[in-house]
């Protein structure tokens, strides 16, 4: 994908080769609720193994992220995701959300997300409550 622009300077990208591993990997590990305390390892390793990786940027800073794991063909689970917080508030989120799922030939695949907030952001692209066929493993549910 070609950068694409999303109005007042603001622009998402795909090119993980864009990416400033040190915005994601600080955001991601000290101020989100999900990732706290991963690894700057860990954090690239995730990069490097996904499907694809979003960008949004103004000029050549990073503002935000987002992540998808994907087989490409039938299911693709949305994580990740954040813009820092000064840049919050202004609907930048969208732009990186609608990009990361509509993007990429994957709007038409199950999408999976686990979120505490943010839900009325997601619920506009087609999000909604976990019905009651929904389990989920986490590492500490494993003996």
């Amino acid at each position: 994908m070609v950068p694409r622009p999303v109005g007042d300077g603001f622009e998402v990208d795909d090119d993980p080769g864009r990416l400033d591993l040190d915005v994601v990997w600080r955001y991601l590990s000290e101020e989100s609720y999900w990732g706290r305390g991963r690894s700057r390892e860990m954090v690239a390793r995730s990069i490097e193994r996904s499907f694809r990786v979003v960008g949004l940027y103004r000029g050549s800073a990073q503002v935000g992220f987002a992540r998808v794991v994907s087989d490409g063909v039938t299911v693709a689970y949305l994580c990740d995701v954040f813009v820092l917080p000064t840049y919050q508030g202004a609907g930048l989120g969208k732009a990186l959300v609608d990009e990361a799922v509509n993007g990429r030939g994957l709007a038409s695949v199950k999408w999976i997300l686990h979120t505490e907030d943010a839900h009325d952001l997601y619920r506009r692209y087609g999000f909604s409550k976990p019905g009651p066929r929904t389990l989920e493993r986490t590492p500490d549910d494993q003996s």
